[in-house]
């Protein structure tokens, strides 16, 4: 199958091609002619077809009929600007349907935001062939995203267009291809995004908590996507218990610990906290009120940075943690290329010796943002990490007056989730339990209390 690029606007005939309108007609009948002959499937994109429609409409269909009188299996008529809306080319791809008879393809770029809409427009209006990127990857702002095309023509129009269980891929092969080409999947995306079947509401999660078909459009597993609930400081109990069950962590109908978690989410989020984006700190702080206490693999004792400005311009960054684990006094330093990755890799060098799973921990992002802007340096930071183990990615937050302060408390979380991470994943697999987590109880091993570290602040 060859797919041509023909000139369907008379201007760019004239002006771009620099010949007649009668030769450009000729010149798309001998190729597809000859292409025909030779045993080959020909689909003609009509470049600027929309355009030159708008511009001289009997031409633009003459290239159309031109093409499929040579055996053209398919003409696709194309956006190429990205400049029309769906009632435009629903009129249009109607006429030129009715006054041709070839068959349609549709090619929307989305200058205006409309090249899902402007394809399925198309569909309503008969063409049975469209053109789409994954992702909507493409020239400019992008072309017709194949994902949300696909899932509506399967899930809205009844159009079989994949192979039985093939829409349940969709998620993850979007985000496959956004790995490739190093691009951060959009969150936001229909159908595939983090965030295409999350709720937030309290009047969603009461809603949702007595049947989820009531604030979604589709069970999220036709596409291989998963409902989420986020907890901020709107959440109610009804939030807090479905993102508990989602968790994995059964609350009990106790209303008295659920009111805790919703007080204590509200409490953190008024000093800058954030758990939309965070949840594996959330679930830490989840587990802390079940629980009573502070889930602890590690004790910190203190941590230090320092950043040395050298002579000759360059800047040595290094980092020293004192923690406890497993009874066990640790003392290790790092360099890094700036103060938190010194911190985070000593942590590591402490922790690896007691732990040596989370050898597998990757730090992918680390988001800064400054609150209350208005007091300049003097503002509060929150700082957000994405942690990756290899098979699953989650992420945590901290907040402080100093952007190092704020960033060590969310590698103590992303840390502490890990190695829980950890542990769930070898009981569940049969293999070996994690160690244990050492619960502070009073003092350290040994006698010894830990100096001013996390003990009893907001980093708990």
């Amino acid at each position: 199958m060859i797919t041509l690029v023909a000139k369907s606007h008379d201007r760019h005939v004239e002006l771009a091609l620099r010949t007649t309108l009668d030769e450009n007609l000729e010149m798309v009948r001998d190729t597809v002619s000859h292409l025909r002959s030779q045993g080959r499937r020909v689909f003609v994109d009509c470049e600027h077809f929309f355009d030159g429609y708008r511009a001289n409409p009997e031409y633009a269909k003459s290239v159309v009929r031109t093409a499929s009188e040579a055996g053209a299996d398919v003409v696709i008529l194309c956006d190429t600007n990205g400049g029309m809306l769906p009632a435009q080319i629903q009129a249009v791809v109607s006429t030129v349907l009715a006054d041709t008879g070839a068959r349609l393809g549709i090619h929307a770029q989305d200058d205006t935001g409309c090249a899902v809409a402007n394809t399925l427009a198309a569909v309503d209006a008969g063409a049975t062939h469209v053109q789409c990127t994954a992702n909507g990857y493409g020239e400019r702002v992008g072309n017709a995203n194949l994902f949300p095309v696909v899932a509506a023509l399967e899930l809205k129009y009844g159009k079989k267009v994949l192979p039985e269980g093939r829409l349940r891929e969709t998620t993850r092969i979007s985000h496959a291809i956004a790995e490739v080409v190093n691009l951060t999947p959009s969150t936001h995306q229909p159908y595939v995004g983090l965030s295409a079947f999350a709720h937030k509401a309290g009047l969603h999660a009461s809603a949702i908590k007595v049947d989820p078909d009531l604030y979604q459009h589709i069970d999220p597993e036709l596409v291989g996507n998963t409902m989420r609930m986020l907890v901020s400081d709107m959440a109610g109990r009804a939030s807090i218990e479905l993102k508990g069950k989602e968790l994995g962590i059964d609350l009990g109908g106790d209303r008295e610990l659920v009111g805790r978690v919703v007080e204590r989410v509200k409490e953190r989020e008024l000093k800058g906290y954030t758990y939309e984006a965070a949840d594996a700190s959330f679930e830490l702080l989840l587990r802390t009120e079940v629980q009573g206490k502070p889930l602890r693999y590690f004790e910190v004792e203190s941590w230090r940075a320092i950043v040395e400005d050298r002579p000759d311009g360059s800047h040595a960054n290094e980092a020293t943690v004192k923690l406890w684990a497993k009874g066990e006094r640790i003392v290790a330093t790092a360099e890094g290329n700036g103060p938190v990755n010194a911190l985070d890799r000593a942590l590591r060098v402490g922790l690896e010796k007691i732990y040596p799973q989370l050898a597998k921990l990757e730090l992918v992002d680390y988001k800064v943002r400054i609150l209350e802007g208005k007091h300049g340096t003097n503002s509060t930071t929150r700082v957000l990490i994405s942690t990756s183990d290899g098979s699953a990615e989650w992420s945590t937050v901290g907040v402080a007056d100093n952007v190092i302060a704020a960033s060590w408390q969310s590698l103590e979380d992303a840390y502490t989730y890990g190695l829980l991470r950890a542990g769930s994943i070898r009981r569940s697999s049969g293999a070996p339990r994690a160690p244990t987590p050492w619960w502070w109880v009073g003092a350290a091993p040994g006698g010894v209390r830990p100096r001013n570290g996390a003990m009893g602040s907001d980093a708990d």
